[in-house]
């Protein structure tokens, strides 16, 4: 088990990073404005599922390679990257279909497809990666048992939070969609501004350097 003074110097700062705006948050706010408040959720959801297999593989050791090569790591990142340009490309094209069953009270798309969208996002995020690799082994005691057990509960905090704050974002953004949601045309415009998002996000992180 963590001690409780680092459990409790890891939660302030997961809530530090997590709740300041980045990629994340953008990718939920852009899916909310681009599928609703439903839509948002469930890819809160399967963002948030696609930590675990990280923080698995980060506890048991893998993540440490994959930060440690930049080749894997540039593979991993620009998988990411271009996953979300394509979401947002998506969100662009069907932005009238999104319109007219918003209007209509429907999902433009199923739900385990939204959760399977979002849980790839998740999984191939670089940057949870090297937050893992560099944050979690900081709060680890060596002399208070297991480092992998430890380094699994931190994580799973982290994914309790990261999910909570997201979910507000969600939230938060389907509202606003909703308000405009009695004119199928910015219903259309809001759909494209969250494709926009997160197509400027995947530009973002595929052109960000490899600093890991």
């Amino acid at each position: 088990m963590v001690p409780p003074d680092s459990l409790a110097a890891f939660v302030v700062a997961s809530i530090v990073l997590i709740v300041i705006p980045g990629p994340s948050v953008l990718f939920t706010i852009g899916r909310a404005l681009a599928l609703g408040r439903i839509g948002g959720l469930l890819s809160v959801l399967g963002n948030a599922l696609g930590l675990l297999p990280v923080i698995g593989l980060v506890a048991l050791g893998v993540g440490g390679l994959v930060a440690q090569s930049v080749i894997l790591f540039t593979i991993v990142k620009i998988a990411g990257a271009l996953y979300l340009m394509f979401l947002g490309v998506q969100a662009i094209r069907h932005r009238n279909r999104a319109a007219a069953a918003a209007t209509a009270g429907a999902l433009p798309r199923s739900h385990w497809r939204q959760l399977g969208e979002g849980f790839v996002v998740g999984i191939t995020n670089p940057k949870t990666i090297a937050f893992f690799v560099a944050v979690l082994p900081q709060f680890v005691d060596l002399q208070s048992g297991s480092v992998p057990l430890q380094m699994l509960e931190l994580g799973l905090i982290f994914f309790v939070i990261a999910l909570l704050s997201d979910a507000v974002w969600a939230l938060a953004a389907s509202a606003a969609r909703s308000w405009f949601g009695k004119s199928p045309k910015r219903i259309a415009a809001l759909s494209a501004t969250g494709g926009g998002l997160m197509i400027g996000l995947g530009g973002i992180l595929l052109l960000t350097g490899n600093e890991h």
